[in-house]
């Protein structure tokens, strides 16, 4: 037998075994598809489409808050994954922009497998499914204008707006100087007012012009003039794709005005919440849905209640910033027990307001950061002496400025974000020296970021609609842009696969980015949402996202299939 014969056999082999393995691998898969086949199944069609892809198919059971969504796929077919339903009745919804069901639907679950199509038709009502960035797509008028609209969306929905019949005289003289007076954690179901000295502020000529600009510009555009809307209205795609390869789980809060803002995952794999507008730690067990709220005693009350951020140290413990209550708190979750810390008293003035903590380096030296939204400022805390220091990056500057986030390195030097404007700030541990570095994108306005274990700050450029990343070894900048317009990404982080994740507060989307090929997936959300901080847990497999839909009263969990 010669070397050509050897060859052939080997080659022979090798095919033998390739179509062995393909043969095994079939089998395989079918026999897991028939051990453990969809739960539930169907085919979404319309008589303008036929069968559609990027569906989303939500189901949920009589008397749960929990609801699972799936995507439909380019054959338009859907299929929830064994397990994930829980017998007994159960209501089907979807979100397809421009398309309703044809008819409610409901459904029995049951052990065995379960099948329903549904048909859609055309909407009757496409305003009401349009998204934030939607609007801002549809409506005339210059960036300028539609980026005004952008500030809307921190306590309602720009189509509260374009519905409303305001003239341009009570946008000036009521509307306007009203919604100033609200802080930010307010909702249209519980308002909260800021102390009579903010509300003095800017106040004047220059106020009042802005008031007037903004008021002729929304009376254009609203329907004070004429019963319907004189522009088109614009709709972006449905997904399609690896967009569609996803499992969303949604768990309702118990009441309408609680605001999810920052959503982390401990490591019993229960989730922890910040509560935007009212004072207490929010937990919720993904398993059953169950809820439980720990009261934070107000510390100085007639001031506006609630938490922003809540970031986790080295040993477990969970830390937020109270905000206009002037203080920190330290709550820890296996003894549910909390410690609140106040300003001093000569710093804990009507402005005081703490947002953001940074605990993430606490362990190098017992010191934690903060910052204070009332006068651009950060402050360091060491726990050991209660001892308070202040920075203020850019007191006697020319144009105001507003510190957002502050975010620690491996070595506690602080980083901030300058959401006025476009700058990166450091204060060095050691030196306490300030160092600003600008953004490439002009006007990007910075908000949150989280640093990753090479000290690389991932942040969100709001106004750049981009993802950045900040070296802080070489002190370099790399972005990313968003592909869909008005994605205004609000935070950022870094999974263990070195993808990027963030969210929007306008278009209702979740991104991701594979940072090695610049490849982005955007996954659209089952219902209208305001997306703010945004967290990936690591420890499963694929890693899963979890994110607080901040007006929707709910917590969200995105499993991508791949």
């Amino acid at each position: 037998m010669n070397k050509h014969t050897h060859t052939m056999h080997g080659l022979a082999a090798l095919v033998l075994i390739g179509l062995w393995i393909l043969i095994a691998a079939g089998r395989a898969e079918a026999q897991s598809a028939t051990q453990n086949p969809p739960q539930l199944t169907g085919v979404v069609s319309s008589t303008e489409e036929g069968p559609m892809e990027g569906v989303l198919v939500s189901a949920q059971a009589a008397g749960s808050n929990i609801t699972t969504t799936v995507v439909s796929d380019a054959q338009g077919r859907y299929a929830f994954p064994a397990g994930r339903l829980s017998s007994g009745r159960t209501t089907i919804g979807i979100r397809a922009v421009g398309y309703d069901m044809s008819q409610p639907r409901e459904i029995e679950i049951t052990a065995s497998r379960a099948t329903a199509d549904l048909a859609l038709v055309k909407t009757q009502n496409l305003a009401a499914q349009l998204t934030n960035a939607e609007w801002l797509v549809s409506v005339p008028g210059t960036q300028k204008d539609r980026a005004m609209l952008q500030n809307c969306v921190n306590c309602h929905t720009v189509e509260r707006v374009m519905r409303s019949k305001t003239t341009s005289k009570d946008f000036l003289g009521i509307v306007l100087p009203r919604m100033q007076g609200y802080v930010n954690q307010s909702i249209p179901e519980a308002p909260q007012l800021r102390k009579a000295e903010r509300l003095m502020e800017e106040r004047g000529d220059s106020r009042v012009q802005i008031y007037k600009a903004v008021g002729d510009y929304l009376a254009q555009v609203n329907l004070s003039t004429a019963p319907a809307w004189s522009y088109k209205l614009e709709t972006f795609p449905r997904p399609k794709g690896r967009a569609t390869r996803v499992v969303f789980t949604e768990y309702d809060l118990p009441r309408k005005t609680i605001q999810p803002h920052d959503v982390i995952i401990d490591a019993k794999g229960l989730a922890w919440y910040s509560s935007f507008g009212e004072q207490f730690v929010g937990r919720l067990d993904p398993k059953t849905g169950a809820h439980k709220e720990f009261p934070i005693p107000e510390q100085k009350p007639g001031f506006p209640t609630g938490a922003l951020s809540i970031r986790a140290d080295r040993e477990g413990q969970f830390w937020l910033g109270n905000m206009y209550q002037g203080a920190v708190v330290r709550f820890d979750p296996r003894t549910e027990t909390m410690k609140i810390i106040s300003l001093p008293k000569e710093a804990n003035v009507d402005q005081a307001q703490l947002n953001m903590t940074a605990p993430g380096a606490l362990h190098v030296d017992g010191r934690i950061w903060t910052q204070n939204n009332g006068f651009a400022g950060v402050h360091r805390l060491e726990l050991a002496t209660g001892k308070w220091e202040t920075w203020e990056p850019f007191k006697g500057a020319k144009e105001p400025h507003n510190i957002y986030d502050v975010i620690a390195d491996s070595k506690n030097n602080a980083y901030f974000t300058d959401f006025r404007w476009q700058h990166i700030g450091r204060i060095d541990a050691k030196s306490g020296e300030i160092k600003l570095f600008e953004v490439p994108t002009k006007g990007s306005n910075p908000r949150r970021g989280q640093m990753d274990a090479q000290d690389r700050l991932w942040f969100g450029e709001y106004r750049g609609h981009k993802i950045g990343m900040f070296d802080t070894k070489t002190e370099t900048f790399k972005e990313w842009p968003v592909p869909t317009p008005w994605s205004a990404p609000y935070d950022v982080t870094l999974d263990r696969n070195e993808e990027a994740w963030t969210g929007s507060m306008l278009n209702d989307r979740v991104v991701r980015l594979n940072t090695r090929t610049d490849e982005i997936v955007e996954y659209l959300l089952p219902r209208q949402t305001n997306i703010r901080r945004v967290f990936v847990d690591n420890s499963t497999s694929p890693v899963t996202f979890w994110v607080g839909s901040n007006h929707g009263a709910s917590i969200v969990k995105l499993e991508p299939l791949d």
